[in-house]
């Protein structure tokens, strides 16, 4: 008797459950203990305010604030309805390990020199599982940056970000707007891939953080494209899950970029892979991001 037949005639039996999780998309497992991600979210606020309050503390006590931080930033409304996001804490990293990070990353005057750093920094747990370092690929010089999550096992292999089935699926959504990777310059939160696939945790993400933030800013965008709800959390310290945050323009500024720049968060593509019927809302998103870059005076081809 096949597994369907199993759940037709006993909604009750263990060959039922599993079958709903299929039909539901859940088809791996991630790990063996439940994850509290609402217990997550209320630690990632918690560590914001802790950090708003210790700033508070430092500037009472006439110290002077560190250039460059390696929290995420929580966002505010500004007057030309852009959300710009304000220095936090993210959550509690190592303090050795993302000082040494925010050092590192700070001196570096090239993009050359980041994937240098990248590449030498112990600092991460990561970086030991791991098979390469995955740092970027495309083009420094387009005016479009593409920002991911974590590489996979495919990415991993090759030392590239999105080469396996969803970068596929991310390659022809691009195409579907004009834009191939010779167009735009791709990059991931986190450049080395976690055991598993897992989700990679806070510290990790606060970690890793100062590099990416530095990697923007040597790169100066001027659109940026946020793939899933990580790199959104990351850079504006935002608990709320990607369906909601999609779709919203915000302003994203650090002490290293001229000017803020406009991101916009869309599904993963991984998610699209599980989830095909929501590519409808990429698709809209797709079409703000090229409503933007139009905007700015740049078209493809």
């Amino acid at each position: 008797m096949t597994m369907t037949s199993l759940a037709a005639s006993d909604p009750l039996s263990l060959p039922a459950l599993l079958q709903w999780y299929l039909d539901a998309g859940v088809d791996e497992a991630i790990g063996d203990e439940p994850l509290d991600r609402y217990l997550l979210s209320q630690q990632v606020v918690q560590a914001a305010q802790a950090a708003r309050e210790a700033r508070q503390a430092e500037r009472t006590a006439g110290q002077t604030r560190p250039p460059m931080q390696a929290g995420g930033r929580q966002a505010t409304q500004a007057s030309d309805g852009l959300v710009r996001p304000t220095s936090v804490g993210l959550a509690a990293a190592p303090a050795q390990a993302r000082e040494t990070a925010t050092h590192v990353a700070a001196g570096c005057k090239t993009l050359a020199e980041l994937r240098a750093a990248v590449e030498a920094f112990d600092g991460c747990a990561l970086k030991v599982t791991a098979s390469t370092t995955v740092f970027a690929d495309g083009n420094p010089a387009a005016p479009l940056m593409l920002i991911g999550e974590a590489p996979g096992r495919d990415e991993d292999r090759q030392g590239l970000p999105f080469v396996g089935e969803s970068g596929q699926l991310l390659a022809k959504m691009m195409a579907s707007i004009g834009y191939d990777r010779s167009r735009y310059y791709i990059t991931n939160v986190l450049p080395w891939r976690p055991p598993g696939n897992r989700t990679p945790t806070d510290q990790e993400v606060a970690t890793c953080l100062p590099f990416l933030t530095r990697h923007i800013e040597l790169v100066q965008p001027r659109v940026i494209l946020l793939l899933g709800g990580l790199p959104t959390k990351a850079l504006f310290a935002r608990p709320e899950g990607i369906m909601r945050q999609r779709g919203k323009w915000r302003a994203y500024e650090s002490p290293g970029l001229s000017h803020p720049i406009p991101a916009l968060a869309t599904l993963h593509p991984a998610f699209l892979l599980r989830q095909p019927g929501q590519k409808r809302l990429a698709w809209r998103d797709l079409l703000e991001i090229l409503k933007k870059l139009r905007g700015l005076g740049v078209h493809p081809g």
